[in-house]
């Protein structure tokens, strides 16, 4: 297991240097000039605009400049915006919140998901059943900030407007506690809950059609037991691997939802830096989501050996 975690760790170095030479190419390629964008309407003093290009390399080559870059990212220095503020710290300050709404949408996301997808397939074509894949239909069809919208007027305003109900913060408030990161992370785990219920439900129906599934039913154990044990355990494995790459995934796509509920996370930090065509923010950014992707990964394919234990690695 060891040799295999550090082989995969290896392998993730040319996975991250790809990632970010793609990403700071196209960030390179985009018209504009940063500098100007900068100071908005306002014309640029040409001796601090060259000033700035001087000291952060903009008018270096493409490669020369990406070169500067990744050798700081392995340093552990993201570089500084055209403001001079570090990107590592403006990413600290903004990335807890992301880490927290993903979190709990992770946790809404496979526990309803899982439970539904469980219960449709255990009466497949009954009440339940239909109403789990009408539900998660309509969910799916639904754009998130559609989502988003409706049930902050109707949970976070006329709840407490008509019904003096404040459960559901409508704007995202640090001294709320968890229950500032309740709504906005139902409404970010949304369209991937339907996905991870669906997913469940066709897993669990395949694996209880298998041939050890019927052997243990046949010797009589309970059928919580074969369930539990034997189906649902075989039946995790394509969930797992959906849920650990849509973690990443949820960090990713938190920038509607935190615009929406004004949460201070790294999707706002990341919609400024590209209206103000700060390129280094926006590849810090993505590059800790590359390494967030990467070790959801490799955590995933640990889980397999936990799920299985026909699977090995060494």
């Amino acid at each position: 297991m060891g040799r295999y975690v550090i082989r995969r760790l290896l392998q993730a170095l040319p996975v991250l240097i790809g990632a970010t030479f793609l990403l700071y190419a196209v960030v390179f390629a985009l018209p504009g000039d940063p500098v100007q964008a900068l100071a908005g309407d306002r014309r640029v003093n040409p001796l601090v605009a060259e000033m700035i290009r001087q000291k952060y390399h903009l008018n270096d080559p493409f490669l020369l400049q990406y070169w500067y870059y990744i050798s700081g990212v392995f340093q552990g220095d993201l570089g500084e915006s055209l403001t001079g503020r570090s990107v590592g710290d403006m990413i600290g300050e903004s990335f807890p919140y992301t880490v927290n709404l993903s979190l709990v949408a992770f946790v809404i996301e496979a526990v309803i998901g899982v439970l539904a997808g469980v219960l449709a397939a255990l009466r497949k074509g009954g009440f339940l059943d239909q109403l789990v894949l009408v539900s998660t239909l309509f969910v799916i069809s639904v754009p998130v900030f559609v989502t988003g919208f409706v049930l902050q007027l109707l949970l976070g305003v006329k709840l407490k407007t008509d019904y003096g109900i404040d459960v559901f913060p409508v704007s995202f408030n640090d001294e709320d506690g968890l229950r500032a990161y309740l709504l906005p992370a139902f409404v970010l785990a949304s369209t991937s809950l339907a996905y991870a219920a669906r997913l469940t439900r066709t897993s669990l129906m395949e694996t209880m059609r298998a041939d050890y599934v019927r052997t243990a039913v046949a010797k009589g154990l309970k059928r919580r037991r074969v369930i539990g044990r034997h189906a649902l355990r075989n039946a995790l494995i394509p969930i797992v691997t959906f849920l650990g790459v849509d973690l990443g995934g949820l960090m990713g796509g938190a920038v509607i939802t935190e615009s929406i509920f004004n949460v201070h996370g790294i999707g706002g930090l990341l919609a400024r830096a590209v209206y103000q065509k700060q390129g280094t923010i926006v590849i810090g950014v993505v590059t800790l989501l590359v390494l967030v992707y990467l070790l959801t990964n490799l955590l995933v394919d640990l889980l397999y050996a936990v799920l299985d234990p026909r699977i090995r690695y060494e």
